[in-house]
């Protein structure tokens, strides 16, 4: 296996951890590292040895992420597909969603474990960490796409 395909494999075990499917994460890692910026999906099929059906729902799912683009060059006929511009960006975003989640999951702990100051300081800390991403995360994104 080349060291490419070991990236492609890595990558596949990275996103899937993420919460994408493996196949999504190896599509991730192979427009990374292709010499071209793009690949149609039977492309795809063929460097990744992986199903139509399985790369179908692979490129929908990081299409609705907005994770990869579709586009389609003058006189061809097949669509092709390229990593978003502000892929990562993006999906730092999406994650970032889940900080709110986090902060719901610790005020139900708080309301459960009542007036317990052991308990409480284990969630409050997960409440006030989640807290403090929320606010300072975007700020940091901002600054990060300014100095791109």
């Amino acid at each position: 296996m080349s060291a490419i395909e070991d990236f492609t494999e890595e990558a596949g075990l990275f996103y899937e951890r993420l919460g994408l499917s493996r196949t999504a994460g190896r599509v991730v890692g192979h427009l990374l590292a292709s010499d071209d910026d793009s690949a149609d999906a039977p492309d795809l099929c063929e460097h990744l040895s992986v199903a139509k059906s399985s790369m179908s729902v692979a490129l929908r799912q990081l299409e609705q992420a907005g994770m990869v683009e579709r586009f389609r060059r003058r006189g061809e006929r097949r669509d092709r597909y390229r990593l978003a511009e502000d892929v990562f960006g993006r999906a730092f975003r999406a994650k970032m969603a889940e900080f709110d989640a986090f902060q719901e999951l610790a005020a139900h702990g708080l309301a459960a474990v009542g007036d317990d100051p052991h308990r409480r300081k284990r969630l409050e800390n997960m409440r006030d960490m989640y807290a403090f991403m929320a606010d300072r995360f975007p700020a940091l994104l901002d600054e990060w796409e300014a100095t791109r």
